[in-house]
């Protein structure tokens, strides 16, 4: 196993972000209390190589995964996201977890980050909720599918869309509830704008030319907040405004 960390690229540094399994064993770790000396310890490294690959990016050699996950009593498979296809939130509920408001600017920031969320409508078989790829743009959170399909009931309704994050790892995440009226995106140079915007296609392929936007009334969000993960608490604050913000997108 390596001792010291990667070097950087001559294409420039390394990030200095962390990757799920980096997440997963730091969390690992916590779990069993122990320090990142004890673990170096137990599988042959150095402290400051179990500080790298917990906190960069970093995609250690599957000799290195084997002694890991040995020396923090688990197995490769957990370590690596073997059981990522299981539905989020199968962890166990840490202790003393928060649940914090999220205010205005911050919700609108995590929307402005997402590329797929969810839009509950009402169809003529009752109430439906679908996951559509989005983008924030003019104030607005826009989608495209086709007409006749599911999301296109949302076309003069009052709708729900909400997008969440869930971290197995840190067995915490937030999601952020927008309520407002859809209408149809007609005007081709809106149209071009939306599209220009647009981070990728419709993950569910086919020809899906009808936009929609709504108009947002209110914006709620939360955050769990695990105090065992080490990420800093940012406190309650309220959420929610009928009156959109400025800053947003």
């Amino acid at each position: 196993m390596p001792t010291t960390r990667p070097r950087a690229s001559s294409a420039g540094p390394v990030a200095h972000q962390s990757t799920d399994m980096g997440r997963r064993i730091a969390t690992r770790r916590a779990e069993l209390g122990l320090t990142r000396e004890e673990v170096a310890g137990r599988c042959g490294a150095a402290p400051s190589y179990i500080r790298y690959v917990e906190e960069h990016a970093s995609a250690p050699g599957i000799g290195a995964i084997i002694r890991l996950a040995d020396a923090l009593e688990t197995t490769v498979a957990d370590l690596a996201g073997g059981s990522a296809g299981r539905p989020p939130g199968a962890a166990s509920a840490p202790r003393n977890a928060r649940l914090v408001d999220l205010d205005r600017d911050e919700s609108w920031e995590l929307l402005a980050g997402h590329g797929v969320g969810r839009i509950g409508v009402t169809t003529d078989e009752g109430p439906a909720i679908v996951p559509v790829n989005y983008v924030v743009a003019g104030g607005a959170i826009a989608f495209r599918t086709a007409p006749g399909a599911v999301p296109s009931a949302a076309a003069g309704s009052e709708v729900a869309f909400e997008v969440d994050r869930i971290d197995d790892a840190q067995c915490q995440g937030w999601s952020v509830l927008v309520t407002g009226r859809a209408k149809p995106v007609t005007a081709p140079d809106a149209i071009g704008r939306l599209e220009a915007a647009a981070q990728s296609l419709p993950w569910a392929g086919g020809q899906r030319g009808l936009w929609l936007a709504i108009a947002p009334e209110r914006v709620t969000g939360r955050r769990v907040i695990n105090p065992q993960s080490g990420v800093p608490d940012p406190g309650r604050s309220v959420s929610g405004s009928r009156e959109p913000s400025r800053r947003r997108p």
